[in-house]
């Protein structure tokens, strides 16, 4: 089984740690892309250093925008300028935000940790997919950012995930959690439809159902939690449904294709 998980936006920058490896991360067959994003944003956000006071107002300008950072976030370019030699930490230990709350890889007993690492990749701007155990330094990086000198990151990674994905899931389930943004850095075909499912979360008050982000977020930390706890390893989407309804999860078939089944969460409260 394989589970795709989105980033998040916030990270945690670890104080020490050794230096970015790309030959020591999982999923080898990704180094060269992953080089190929990294030195595009490295140039991007190295000409703004202060040593360079004329050229910098205009490149640090360039790499907000580029970015879509905020004026108070200027030291997200500096941190990315110097990534190749940034303290690096487990991604589990790096990715922040509600999801990775709710989820807590770090908290999880022996038996856990080990199916983690071979069933959950985090799909990210700048490595593709990463383990929880792979080392990475904290960065900024979405998924819908054009970069100049590579175009658009979604557009580069679509190009060559699908055979790391694939082999990933070793012909297993695929869930897939991935927010909107990520979506587009792989998508199932007719091919490998039947062993996809993919999970919509709603929240459901007096009668009315919505998605709402806190919700979607956290019940799909919790959701994954769950698995990795129990153990179960459905090997089909009708089969993931009957696991998270043994769990107490009330899950609907919102539809079944040949590109994946979709799923409903719904949830009443956290």
């Amino acid at each position: 089984m394989l589970i795709l998980l989105p980033p998040s936006e916030g990270k945690a920058a670890p104080a020490r740690g050794k230096p970015l490896d790309l030959d020591a991360m999982t999923m080898p067959e990704l180094r060269e892309a992953r080089a190929e994003v990294l030195d595009a944003l490295v140039t991007l956000c190295r000409p703004g250093s202060p040593d360079l006071p004329l050229e910098s107002a205009s490149a640090r300008h360039l790499a907000t925008q580029t970015l879509g950072l905020g004026k108070t976030q200027s030291d997200e370019i500096d941190r990315n300028a110097a990534l190749r030699t940034a303290p690096t930490a487990r991604a589990e230990q790096i990715y922040t935000g509600v999801l990775y709350e709710a989820l807590d890889l770090p908290s999880l007993e022996t038996a856990a940790k080990r199916r983690a690492s071979t069933w959950v990749a985090i799909t990210s701007g700048l490595f593709g997919l990463v383990r929880p155990h792979d080392r990475i330094p904290a960065y900024r990086l979405s998924g819908d950012v054009s970069l100049p000198g590579l175009g658009p990151v979604a557009a580069h990674w679509r190009g060559v995930l699908e055979p790391a994905v694939l082999e990933a899931a070793g012909g297993g389930l695929i869930l897939d959690l991935r927010s909107t943004t990520y979506a587009g850095f792989w998508r199932p075909h007719a091919g490998v439809g039947g062993q996809v499912a993919s999970v919509r979360v709603l929240h459901e008050v007096g009668g009315e159902r919505k998605v709402v982000s806190h919700f979607n977020k956290a019940t799909k930390g919790r959701l994954v939690r769950s698995l990795l706890t129990s153990g179960d390893h459905p090997a089909s989407p009708a089969e993931l449904v009957e696991a998270l309804g043994d769990h107490g999860w009330h899950v609907e078939v919102e539809r079944a294709g040949r590109t994946g089944t979709k799923l409903d969460v719904v949830v009443s409260d956290l």
